[in-house]
Order: structure tokens, then sequence, then C-alpha cells
């Protein structure tokens, strides 16, 4: 979506991708840091990298997470990097029952950031149940009324893990456990979206894969990548969809 969007407005760049392990990440950023060069963090290194800015935003200090970094021509020459926000939610209208929310890393925490704006409580659930309880001391952190989840009802799932970026993967949750929610979201995508999605839909639920917020954070991203552009959203959404074939 960003070389998509860098066609069609002309502009002299080209967004590439950057396979790099735990271990290369510092190199990466300094690298980075060194040659002025932007860019996004996904899974599993979003935590490392905030951890290794010069400046964060607030909201990512606050999550100790980001997606997107930033060099900034200083006035003595040095660049600093900031650290965005992962995802954004509007002020609430009224409070909404308990979420239920599966992951621990850093879009998990931005997920806890938004549940704390609606003003809901979150139910956390992780593939190793010792990281959903140490998770639930930093959501509350962060002011939200969360507890390791315990079997109580929920009207909102967000599946905030890897689960789903392969056909073979399990589902996050099992149909028992979603039973009576309305509504799901699924942070990961895959092409024709993901398994979780199509299966709550037949489960009566209203569903969702990450796409819309991939495409805003990638808005977000690209407005501060060449500041004063306005990010062309709609070629950017279709360059999307056709990567998933959708």
């Amino acid at each position: 979506m960003h070389n998509a969007a860098i066609a069609a407005l002309g502009l002299d760049a080209v967004y590439v991708g950057i396979h790099a392990d735990q271990v290369a990440i510092p190199h990466v950023v300094r690298a980075f840091e060194a040659i002025g060069v932007a860019g996004n963090v996904t899974v599993p290194h979003k935590l490392t990298v905030a951890q290794l800015l010069i400046r964060l935003t607030p909201i990512a200090k606050e999550l100790e997470a980001g997606k997107h970094v930033l060099a900034r021509e200083r006035p003595a020459g040095r660049r600093q990097y900031r650290c965005r926000r992962a995802v954004g939610c509007p002020r609430p209208t009224r409070r909404h029952r308990p979420w239920l929310l599966a992951g621990t890393g850093g879009a998990a925490r931005a997920v806890a950031a938004a549940a704390r704006l609606r003003h809901a409580a979150l139910w956390i659930t992780s593939r190793e149940p010792a990281r959903a309880g140490s998770s639930s001391p930093g959501a509350r952190n962060l002011g939200v009324d969360a507890a390791v989840d315990d079997g109580r009802a929920v009207e909102t799932v967000v599946n905030a893990t890897p689960l789903g970026l392969k056909s073979e993967d399990a589902l996050p949750f099992p149909d028992s456990r979603i039973a009576g929610a309305r509504a799901a979201l699924d942070l990961s995508t895959a092409a024709g979206e993901t398994r979780w999605v199509r299966r709550c839909r037949s489960l009566g639920m209203r569903a969702a894969d990450g796409r819309v917020m991939l495409v805003a954070q990638g808005a977000h991203a690209f407005e501060r990548f060449f500041p004063g552009t306005s990010a062309p959203r709609e070629i950017m959404s279709a360059a999307v969809e056709r990567a998933l074939h959708s």
C-alpha cells in the first residue's frame, strides 16, 4: 500500500520489507538512525523497538510499544526517532460491556488503551497462561478494569495474537467461549479474511479482520514519512484488497 501511494503521488521513495531477528533489531534501528530511514514495525518487535528509540510520543511511552518510527533532522544535524501509537479510538459516548482479548504483546496493549477510552472492562487470555497473568497488571496501570479471563460473558472479542496469519493456525478462541458475543475483531489479516473471522460470522456475530486498521495505520505513518502530504487512502485500501485477494 505504501508503494502504491508513492507511485500515485510521484514521490521519490520506495518502501521495502526488512526481515530481522531479535538479535539484529538494535543494529537495524541504529542503521535507520544513521541514514535517516523511517519505517513500520511489526510482530514480534513492537515492544523491543520502543525500548530502543530515543524519544517516544506520550501514548507510545504509556503503552511501551509502537507501530512506526520516524527520523527527523534536528537543527544540529542530529536525528531523533519518535515512536507513534499503534491504535487510536474515539472518545466514548457510553460504557461498553466487557471485552475479551487474546494476546499480550504490543497490539494487545493498544487494545487495552482502546478499552480504557471506551470504558470497557477487559478479560485477557493467552496461549501462555502466565503471560495473561502478568499482562493484567499492565493493563490496570493504563486505567483499565482488567483481569485474567475467567469465563464471564463478553460483548466484544479481539484477537491480538499472530494466530490467523497462517491457514493452518488454530482459532484464538473456542466457540463455547465466545457464545453470546456480538462483535469480533481479528487484528491479523489473511487472503479472503482469516478463518476465525469467517467462523465468527457463521455464529451470527459482526466480524472483521485487521485490514481497515492496517490501512488506517499505514495512512497515519505515510503522512509522517512525508510531512505535508495527504495519504491517498482509497489507493492504499485498494492495494491492500488486491494483496488479500478479496
